[in-house]
């Protein structure tokens, strides 16, 4: 999981009124800090969204998103823990061959603000190895884990030479409700340039974390219906990428422990 992890009461309402005006006020920092900003947006005007899926690879569930966006001709980037995918190879190189792009989500999923300077760098070099090792290809993007970033945990990142990439609209799937609901959430803020967090597996205690029971909903049954609503709106699924071909990064200061 990589999204906020307080409770919702119900799911219209996660990150309502309290998550826009935190986003617009990063938005207008935005110009003044961008020198220390995190990617969490794409300036284009192309009719296009960046999806993003954190946590995987994962049986069970990164296969099924692969079917869902080769259904809608649609590219997304997968941020991968890089222990899951070692012990995933073949699925990992399936997302590769597909046509996505793959970015670090961490060796395993420890929040990275609680961990010693020395730890995070030792394990952002780590990850960065082990999947440009597996795939053959460079990484160039960083999610942190829950979107935990200090200026510390900031630093250590750009210093590895990866670029931090957060997110704006989330579709909360780690939460177990049907994929229609959660759907429904994720198109809540969801416009040209927009970065989707959203997940293609659920970390656990083999990653260092406890994000709660599995969810028990498809995830290809979410993505069709997220990207079937992109299709009525006259918007396309693409990876980050591939979005900034005709789009710039939008950055923002995005500082959470």
């Amino acid at each position: 999981m990589s999204g906020n992890t307080e409770p919702a009461a119900s799911l219209p309402e996660a990150g309502g009124a309290g998550a826009a005006l935190r986003r617009t006020i990063l938005n207008l920092a935005g110009p003044v800090t961008g020198p220390i900003g995190s990617l969490t947006s794409v300036r284009t005007r192309a009719p296009e969204v960046v999806l993003t899926f954190d946590d995987g690879p994962e049986p069970g569930g990164t296969d099924r998103v692969l079917e869902a966006l080769a259904a809608h001709q649609a590219t997304a980037t997968f941020f991968m823990l890089a222990d899951r995918a070692r012990r995933n190879p073949a699925l990992a190189r399936e997302v590769l061959a597909a046509g996505h792009e793959i970015g670090l989500h961490g060796t395993d999923h420890r929040r990275l603000s609680r961990l010693p300077p020395a730890t995070v760098r030792t394990q952002l070099a780590a990850g960065t190895a082990r999947l440009e090792d597996l795939l053959g290809i460079p990484i160039r993007w960083f999610r942190p884990p829950y979107g935990a970033q200090t200026p510390a945990v900031w630093r250590a990142i750009r210093r590895q030479g990866l670029t931090p990439v957060l997110w704006g609209p989330c579709a909360w799937d780690w939460l177990d409700r049907p994929a229609e609901v959660l759907a429904a959430q994720a198109a809540r803020g969801l416009n040209r340039g927009s970065v989707l967090l959203a997940h293609d597996g659920h970390a656990g205690p083999e990653d260092g974390a406890d994000d709660g029971p599995r969810p028990r909903f498809d995830r290809g049954d979410l993505v069709r219906a997220v990207l079937a609503g992109l299709d009525e709106r006259g918007l396309r699924g693409r990876s980050l990428s591939g979005a900034l071909v005709v789009g710039a990064p939008r950055t923002t200061p995005w500082f959470l422990r």
